[in-house]
Protein backbone atom coordinates (compact mmCIF):
# COMPACT_ATOMS: atom_id res chain seq x y z
CA UNK A 1 0.00 0.00 0.00
CA UNK A 2 1.78 3.29 0.82
CA UNK A 3 5.29 0.97 0.89
CA UNK A 4 5.40 1.05 -2.48
CA UNK A 5 4.97 4.72 -2.49
CA UNK A 6 8.06 4.86 -0.12
CA UNK A 7 10.47 3.36 -2.61
CA UNK A 8 12.76 6.24 -3.61
CA UNK A 9 11.57 8.87 -1.32
CA UNK A 10 14.23 10.33 1.29
CA UNK A 11 15.26 9.12 4.48
CA UNK A 12 13.73 12.30 5.91
CA UNK A 13 10.77 11.50 4.61
CA UNK A 14 10.36 7.56 5.46
CA UNK A 15 11.31 9.31 8.87
CA UNK A 16 8.17 11.34 9.47
CA UNK A 17 6.07 9.07 7.71
CA UNK A 18 6.93 6.19 11.08
CA UNK A 19 6.54 9.66 13.37
CA UNK A 20 3.46 10.21 11.81
CA UNK A 21 2.64 6.14 12.11
CA UNK A 22 4.00 6.79 15.94
CA UNK A 23 1.28 9.77 16.83
CA UNK A 24 -1.34 7.58 15.50
CA UNK A 25 -0.17 4.90 17.87
CA UNK A 26 -0.40 7.33 20.87
CA UNK A 27 -3.62 8.36 19.68
CA UNK A 28 -5.11 4.83 19.62
CA UNK A 29 -3.71 4.48 22.80
CA UNK A 30 -6.10 7.00 24.00
CA UNK A 31 -9.24 5.05 23.43
CA UNK A 32 -8.85 2.68 26.23
CA UNK A 33 -11.53 0.92 28.49
CA UNK A 34 -10.53 0.16 32.29
CA UNK A 35 -11.62 -3.20 33.10
CA UNK A 36 -11.84 -3.33 36.98
CA UNK A 37 -9.73 -6.51 37.50
CA UNK A 38 -6.81 -5.64 35.80
CA UNK A 39 -4.15 -2.78 35.45
CA UNK A 40 -4.54 -3.99 31.98
CA UNK A 41 -7.03 -1.53 29.86
CA UNK A 42 -8.31 -2.75 26.47
CA UNK A 43 -7.26 -0.14 23.62
CA UNK A 44 -7.12 0.90 20.83
CA UNK A 45 -3.15 0.79 19.91
CA UNK A 46 -2.89 -2.90 18.96
CA UNK A 47 -5.15 -1.67 15.79
CA UNK A 48 -2.54 0.68 14.93
CA UNK A 49 0.34 -1.38 15.88
CA UNK A 50 -0.88 -4.52 13.80
CA UNK A 51 -1.87 -2.56 10.86
CA UNK A 52 1.58 0.22 10.01
CA UNK A 53 3.70 -3.25 9.02
CA UNK A 54 1.18 -3.74 6.17
CA UNK A 55 1.13 -0.09 4.93
CA UNK A 56 4.85 1.21 5.50
CA UNK A 57 7.25 -2.41 5.99
CA UNK A 58 10.05 -2.32 7.69
CA UNK A 59 9.65 1.27 8.89
CA UNK A 60 6.85 0.57 10.80
CA UNK A 61 9.61 -0.89 13.51
CA UNK A 62 11.17 2.54 13.75
CA UNK A 63 7.22 3.86 14.40
CA UNK A 64 6.59 1.45 17.26
CA UNK A 65 10.41 2.33 18.69
CA UNK A 66 9.79 5.96 18.64
CA UNK A 67 6.26 5.18 19.95
CA UNK A 68 8.04 3.74 22.82
CA UNK A 69 11.04 6.05 23.41
CA UNK A 70 9.50 8.91 22.85
CA UNK A 71 6.65 7.99 25.12
CA UNK A 72 9.61 6.61 27.58
CA UNK A 73 11.60 10.21 27.26
CA UNK A 74 8.34 11.89 28.57
CA UNK A 75 6.01 12.37 25.71
CA UNK A 76 2.65 11.32 27.16
CA UNK A 77 0.42 9.45 25.17
CA UNK A 78 0.77 6.21 26.26
CA UNK A 79 -2.44 4.88 27.63
CA UNK A 80 -4.14 7.39 29.71
CA UNK A 81 -2.08 9.64 29.11
CA UNK A 82 0.71 8.61 30.51
CA UNK A 83 4.59 8.75 30.20
CA UNK A 84 7.62 7.83 31.56
CA UNK A 85 10.07 5.02 32.24
CA UNK A 86 7.34 4.05 35.29
CA UNK A 87 5.35 2.81 32.70
CA UNK A 88 7.62 0.72 30.74
CA UNK A 89 8.28 -0.99 33.84
CA UNK A 90 5.17 -1.05 34.63
CA UNK A 91 2.37 -4.00 34.34
CA UNK A 92 1.56 -2.63 30.79
CA UNK A 93 5.41 -2.41 29.60
CA UNK A 94 5.58 -5.93 28.28
CA UNK A 95 2.83 -4.97 25.58
CA UNK A 96 5.06 -2.18 24.58
CA UNK A 97 7.96 -4.11 23.91
CA UNK A 98 5.60 -6.41 22.06
CA UNK A 99 4.86 -3.23 19.61
CA UNK A 100 8.37 -3.29 18.55
CA UNK A 101 8.90 -6.77 18.29
CA UNK A 102 5.37 -7.70 16.39
CA UNK A 103 5.75 -4.25 14.40
CA UNK A 104 9.55 -6.69 12.91
CA UNK A 105 8.05 -9.98 13.09
CA UNK A 106 5.13 -8.51 10.86
CA UNK A 107 7.51 -7.11 8.68
CA UNK A 108 9.73 -10.16 7.77
CA UNK A 109 6.62 -12.27 7.98
CA UNK A 110 4.30 -10.52 5.75
CA UNK A 111 1.68 -13.21 3.88
CA UNK A 112 -0.07 -12.90 1.04
CA UNK A 113 -3.19 -14.95 1.50
CA UNK A 114 -6.04 -13.95 3.50
CA UNK A 115 -5.45 -17.02 5.85
CA UNK A 116 -1.46 -16.50 6.03
CA UNK A 117 -2.55 -12.71 7.12
CA UNK A 118 -4.43 -14.17 9.79
CA UNK A 119 -1.70 -16.48 10.88
CA UNK A 120 0.74 -13.97 10.92
CA UNK A 121 -1.23 -11.46 12.75
CA UNK A 122 -2.30 -14.20 15.38
CA UNK A 123 1.50 -15.49 16.40
CA UNK A 124 2.46 -11.36 16.25
CA UNK A 125 -0.85 -10.45 18.68
CA UNK A 126 -0.93 -13.42 20.66
CA UNK A 127 2.77 -14.54 21.00
CA UNK A 128 4.30 -11.57 20.82
CA UNK A 129 2.42 -9.03 22.13
CA UNK A 130 0.22 -10.89 24.58
CA UNK A 131 2.93 -13.55 25.39
CA UNK A 132 5.41 -10.36 26.51
CA UNK A 133 2.85 -8.14 28.42
CA UNK A 134 1.80 -11.43 30.52
CA UNK A 135 5.96 -11.67 31.46
CA UNK A 136 6.18 -8.07 32.57
CA UNK A 137 2.92 -8.16 34.48
CA UNK A 138 3.62 -11.49 35.88
CA UNK A 139 7.39 -9.81 37.19
CA UNK A 140 5.50 -6.43 38.34
CA UNK A 141 3.53 -8.43 40.38
CA UNK A 142 6.69 -10.37 41.80
CA UNK A 143 8.60 -7.38 42.57
CA UNK A 144 5.48 -5.78 44.57
CA UNK A 145 5.53 -8.82 46.49
CA UNK A 146 2.69 -10.71 45.06
CA UNK A 147 2.76 -14.43 43.45
CA UNK A 148 -0.52 -14.92 41.80
CA UNK A 149 -1.30 -18.39 39.83
CA UNK A 150 -1.08 -18.65 36.24
CA UNK A 151 -5.00 -18.80 35.69
CA UNK A 152 -5.48 -15.26 37.75
CA UNK A 153 -2.13 -13.84 35.53
CA UNK A 154 -4.30 -15.42 32.04
CA UNK A 155 -7.69 -13.76 33.25
CA UNK A 156 -5.68 -10.13 33.67
CA UNK A 157 -3.36 -9.92 30.90
CA UNK A 158 -4.47 -12.24 27.82
CA UNK A 159 -8.37 -14.16 27.92
CA UNK A 160 -10.49 -10.71 28.22
CA UNK A 161 -8.83 -9.65 25.50
CA UNK A 162 -9.16 -12.64 22.94
CA UNK A 163 -12.11 -11.61 21.81
CA UNK A 164 -11.76 -8.02 20.54
CA UNK A 165 -8.48 -9.18 19.48
CA UNK A 166 -10.07 -11.34 16.85
CA UNK A 167 -12.31 -9.07 15.70
CA UNK A 168 -9.20 -6.85 14.85
CA UNK A 169 -7.50 -9.32 13.36
CA UNK A 170 -10.26 -10.74 11.08
CA UNK A 171 -10.73 -6.94 10.01
CA UNK A 172 -7.05 -6.00 9.58
CA UNK A 173 -6.79 -9.23 6.83
CA UNK A 174 -9.75 -8.00 5.67
CA UNK A 175 -8.64 -4.48 5.21
CA UNK A 176 -5.22 -5.45 4.03
CA UNK A 177 -6.01 -8.70 1.81
CA UNK A 178 -8.93 -6.40 -0.20
CA UNK A 179 -6.80 -3.36 -0.84
CA UNK A 180 -3.74 -5.33 -1.87
CA UNK A 181 -5.74 -7.26 -4.47
CA UNK A 182 -7.21 -4.00 -5.79
CA UNK A 183 -4.18 -2.31 -6.40
CA UNK A 184 -3.07 -5.23 -8.15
Amino acid sequence: MLEKSLEGKSSVVKVLIALGFSVLTGVAAQIRIPLFFTPVPITGQTFVVLLTPFLIGPWSVLSQTLYVALGVAGLPWFSGWKAGMSVLLGPTGGYLVGFVLASAFLSKFRAKSFMGKIASLILANFLIIHGLGLIQLTLWFYARGSNPDLWKLLSMSFLPFVPGDLVKIFLLSSIVTRSRSTKE
